[in-house]
């Protein structure tokens, strides 16, 4: 199972591997009380995506389009999310406020569908 929450969220038993898949560090988290167990940056969106979404929910569905284009252009960037989920339990996290537009939230349906080919 793979889920998603933020990064500042306190760990639970039931996350397993805990990812990082922001290509930034997240702004206020101190890299000591910082609990996940990989940082994939690669699977994060470029840089010039993020800055374009700003977040802003209008323009999610163009955000996904885009996102998931890069990552099809970087076929193993998911690669080390996918070989901890073959092991158990994924938990990918986020750091952004908004916990439906997010690359997490982007990156699990990307990777569903993935499975689902």
């Amino acid at each position: 199972m793979i889920r998603v929450k933020r990064v500042q969220d306190p760990p639970e038993a039931t996350d397993g591997t805990r990812i990082l898949v922001d290509r930034l560090w997240p702004r206020g988290l101190k890299r000591e009380s910082a609990a996940f167990d990989l940082w994939v940056r690669d699977a994060a969106p470029s840089a010039e995506l993020r800055r374009w979404f700003g977040h802003e929910p209008g323009r999610w569905p163009e955000f996904r389009t885009r996102y998931f284009a890069e990552l099809d252009l970087r076929a193993d960037a998911c690669g080390p999310i996918l070989e901890a989920a073959l092991r158990g339990d994924v938990t990918l996290l986020f750091a952004a406020r908004d916990r439906e537009h997010n690359n997490a939230t982007a990156l699990l349906e990307y990777l569903s569908r993935q499975r689902q080919r």
